[in-house]
């Protein structure tokens, strides 16, 4: 049998998030010796599948193309995916929005159980992944004939792009009638990196205070470090900064080669989103603040006077 890994993407190009859930989908099928299949499935996304040819591990890639396919909507994107599933006994997706959003559907589809958020794999039906904001590891085993995983990508490495170019195949896209339909989406500017692959992240946290403090003091360190901005779900719930910079459990989970915490006293939830990270730097005046028990370097200071001159000698 042959493993399914649905691509993230955006129809242009392809996410690093692919590239490591496909890591994941090589330990899975060096272990039963499987081929693996990649889905792009959008409109005018080939592009994206072209991308996914290349990467290393990967010997077809199928593109379905539809109207509604364009959007990434739950219903029409399950739907192909059961369509194609007699072929796989693996289906799996990184744990990005799209995917916590479509692959639930396809196990109830399936009626199998869906295996989420794993963080490493044992083999081909076993699995570890983190329980109670990531106090706890468990290790699951799937028995059912058909497995619906999704993997928390911080902790795989993403594939190289270097491989043997795979064979591109068309397959017919979904078919209505659907209950729920596109209408419109926002999409934020950002001149700074994606939270989710962005090599630095220095994160905010209640002590700044005000939103106003939040842009005067976080926001000119990112951009001289070149990082993207995260928050506490403290910061966020006060408005100090929008949903999507949020780390934590019910947030982002990410994990930067480095990672400043500035004014974040190291709840239990945002530590799950963030512990995975290379090297983590914790800058907060409390000196019995949580973050220092998980933090590679701590500094007890005042964040409104050790920031600012940190961004002086940089």
């Amino acid at each position: 049998m042959t493993i399914l890994l649905l691509a993230d993407h955006d129809n242009a190009s392809l996410s690093d998030q692919t590239a490591k859930a496909l890591t994941a989908a090589a330990k899975i099928a060096k272990d039963q010796a499987s081929d693996i299949h990649i889905l792009v499935a959008g409109k005018g996304a080939k592009p994206a599948a072209e991308q996914a040819a290349k990467l290393a591990g990967v010997s077809k890639v199928l593109l379905a193309e539809s109207d509604e396919l364009a959007n990434n909507l739950a219903e029409p994107l399950a739907d192909l995916i059961v369509s194609l599933s007699a072929s796989y006994d693996t289906i799996l997706s990184a744990a990005t929005s799209v995917g916590k959003n479509v692959l639930p559907r396809v196990a109830a589809l399936l009626d199998v159980a869906q295996v989420s958020e794993i963080i490493e794999v044992i083999s081909s039906d076993t699995f570890k992944r983190p329980i109670y904001a990531g106090n706890a590891i468990q290790t699951v085993q799937a028995t059912d004939a058909k497995k619906v995983i999704t993997v928390r990508t911080a902790s795989f490495s993403p594939a190289g792009g270097d491989g043997p170019v795979a064979s591109i195949e068309s397959v017919p896209g979904a078919t209505g009638p659907h209950r729920s339909h596109f209408v419109a989406e926002e999409v934020a500017a950002m001149d700074r990196p994606d939270l989710t692959s962005a090599e630095i992240i220095i994160s905010g946290g209640r002590a700044l205070g005000s939103a106003e403090k939040f842009r005067e003091v976080i926001l000119p360190l990112a951009d001289k470090l070149g990082a993207a901005v995260g928050a506490s779900r403290a910061a966020v719930d006060a408005g100090y900064a929008p949903n999507d910079w949020q780390v934590g459990q019910t947030g982002k989970v990410v994990a930067p080669q480095l990672y400043i915490a500035c004014g974040i006293s190291g709840a239990i939830q945002h530590l799950a989103g963030m512990k995975d990270s290379k090297v983590i730097v914790a800058i907060n005046k409390d000196e019995e603040a949580p973050i220092f028990q998980v933090a590679d370097y701590g500094l007890v200071a005042d964040l409104f006077e050790a920031l600012p001159e940190l961004q002086e000698n940089l």
